[in-house]
């Protein structure tokens, strides 16, 4: 989606004309329907002030395209300013200018992290601006089909106008950066340089056609994880680490080359659905193992770890691929230190005990931090889906203090699945009941939301996704027995008087439904899916829960007795002892699974349930208004 489009001339009309923030926000309340904060209309003022001046001075084509905050497909990252047009052999091209309004900064010891100072008081650390525009071109090159097809020539740069030469932003540690996207400080001199910059690049004009190539362009299929997982491990660059990514991956790095036995370290990485945490996790993998550090992947659920094994399997010997992944129950005997570091994914799943009667060791949580130098929990609390998932943040700290580790904490927000609708996940938790949000309507936007009459209409177009790349899956809340698990001629779910026939996943694809070949013809449970993703995903919301009045309200007991044995284990314990806790616990979780399952989809998400009035409901919240 792109804000604003003009010509340099155009954008200078605009500018003497009125103010070119109310221009912006004008167009940006009409684009997204929503007001723009009163902090943004102020930058966008200062920056674009600054930004006609540097265009008006005739090195740069009057009919060269212009581009206000340009959202890049698939993720929640917009590009602040954007000139169009040809080079000198007509060949076309975009300049990209990351603005920032920095008056002050400081150096870190940590590549493309810089720590930004906009006014007086403590800053704090975040992406290099050169590195951020880069990073910027890098995501547009990836995800826009007319960028990369039609090879348009993407020159980065940065450009801070309160900012004075000759400090930390462009010091020698930070060169690197600076050479992929040159860097603009204040000043008359570096603004003719920037003019320079950009005329050097775009010698014609082009009246914005570019920017309407690019803004109409398809997106390129996107990457997951489990595909790219072999480069990563490889040293090879799958995924460009945005913001928030890199910042946590070079701190993490960094914590964990200093942590030693007598030094022991703990860091705690938050971030909701989509926002990187895997794809983190193993980039941190594959660079400290690369630097010599004995580092695991360690996850609860086992379907993560099995399809990463089977994308490595036939490139990776076996014993190697063994050393990197294991679960979290692997360390109730392990000698103190004996790796440097433990990557814990999904760390929110971790259990009290281990073994496959929950009849060993003391605390996985200890276990790990006691195993390793440095331990770096991923987690998100909202995804608990178990009365037995104890990973939160009091528990993780509770035993880092115990054992003298220094504890660490950062997080993840940069929103890179659900098309990176961050409007989306604040939508769903609204609408499921987690928590009160301003996004009471999901509105217009990227992400393919839907909410279907149906569940055959539902699975046909999860049939339709999928026969592109084996992409698309069907998953429901487990309110259904898994009959067909000792009887495969048995049926599962029957919805509809019968007319809609499916059985869940099959035994012999175990952790591996996700990436199975046939797994499209049946039905995953959040067992096989959390902590993965597809391109597209189907959701059959069960009779565990309901919406009555507006209201959305869970009952435990529509769940099947086998996972009311597994994910509720306990409750009715519980519930005798007292009651309001025990439907309150169960709430958390039956809610937690739906936003889980809701959120599998990179592209989106069909919602279906048996109840007409739940449908409503969710067809109600999603309509554009």
């Amino acid at each position: 989606m792109l804000i604003y489009k003009s010509t340099v001339s155009g954008f200078l009309s605009d500018f003497q004309g009125s103010d070119i923030g109310d221009v912006v926000r004008n167009a940006y309340e009409s684009k997204t329907q929503r007001h723009a904060p009163e902090a943004e209309i102020r930058a966008w003022s200062a920056s674009l002030y600054h930004m006609a001046i540097t265009v008006n001075n005739g090195s740069i084509p009057d009919d060269a395209g212009v581009a206000i905050e340009y959202s890049i497909p698939q993720s929640a990252k917009r590009i602040d300013f954007i000139f169009s047009g040809y080079d000198q052999s007509h060949n076309p091209v975009l300049v990209i200018v990351e603005l920032k309004q920095w008056s002050s900064s400081e150096k870190t010891n940590k590549p493309g992290v810089i720590i930004a100072r906009r006014g007086p008081g403590s800053g704090r650390e975040g992406p290099h601006p050169s590195y951020q525009a880069w990073s910027y071109a890098a995501l547009l090159n990836g995800f826009n089909e007319e960028v990369y097809s039609r090879k348009m020539g993407l020159f980065p740069c940065a450009y801070l106008h309160n900012h004075p030469v000759n400090t930390a932003i462009d010091s020698p540690f930070y060169m690197d950066d600076i050479k992929r996207a040159p860097l603009f400080l204040k000043g008359e001199h570096e603004r003719r340089r920037l003019s320079q910059f950009i005329s050097q690049h775009v010698r014609h004009g082009d009246a914005a056609k570019v920017i309407e190539q690019v803004d109409g362009g398809r997106m390129r299929p996107s990457k997951a994880l489990a595909d790219s997982i072999t480069g990563m491990l490889k040293g090879k660059q799958e995924f460009v680490l945005i913001d928030d990514q890199k910042v946590v991956f070079e701190s993490v790095c960094a914590t964990a080359s200093r942590a030693t036995d007598t030094n022991k370290k703990v860091v705690i990485v938050e971030g909701g659905p989509g926002t990187g945490k895997s794809v983190v996790a193993v980039n941190i993998l594959a660079a400290l193992t690369k630097m010599g550090l004995l580092t695991k992947y360690v996850s609860k659920n086992a379907a993560p770890r099995a399809v990463y094994k089977a994308k490595l399997t036939g490139n990776m010997r076996y014993t190697e691929i063994s050393n990197l992944f294991c679960g979290s129950g692997a360390f109730v005997d392990t000698e103190p230190n004996a790796f440097n570091v433990l990557v814990v994914d999904e760390a929110h799943r971790l259990n009290e005990k281990s073994g496959l009667y929950g009849n060993l060791g003391e605390n996985q949580v200890k276990e790990l931090i006691r195993s390793a130098h440095c331990t770096v929990f991923f987690l998100d609390e909202d995804q608990a889906v178990t009365l037995s998932d104890i990973g939160t943040k009091e528990e993780i700290r509770r035993w880092a203090e115990s054992m003298g580790a220094t504890v660490e904490s950062c997080g993840l927000s940069s929103q890179f699945r659900c098309n990176g609708a961050d409007g989306y996940l604040a939508w769903l938790d609204n609408t499921l009941g987690i928590r009160k949000t301003a996004h009471e309507f999901l509105g217009a936007g990227t992400y393919d939301f839907r909410v279907l009459d149906s569940p055959t209409e539902l699975h046909e177009l999860i049939y339709e996704r999928d026969a592109k790349d084996n992409g698309a899956r069907v998953v429901a809340g487990y309110c259904w027995n898994w009959s067909s698990k000792k009887d495969p001629s048995a049926v599962d779910i029957v919805l509809e008087g019968g007319a809609y026939r499916r059985r869940w996943n099959r035994t012999e694809d175990g952790s591996l439904w996700m990436i199975a070949r046939t797994a499209v013809e049946e039905i995953g449970c959040i067992h096989t899916c959390q902590g993965l993703e597809a391109d597209y995903i189907g959701v059959i919301i069960g009779p565990d829960l309901v919406v009555r009045d507006g209201k959305v309200s869970t009952d435990y007991k529509a769940r099947a007795l086998v996972d009311r044995r597994k994910s509720l284990s306990g409750i009715e314990k519980i519930y005798r002892q007292n009651p309001e806790q025990a439907l309150k616990a169960a709430d958390r979780i039956i809610k937690n699974t739906y936003r889980t399952l809701m959120t599998r989809g990179m592209k989106g998400c069909y919602v279906y349930s048996e109840d007409p009035e739940t449908r409503a409901y969710f067809a109600s919240r999603a309509a554009v208004v």
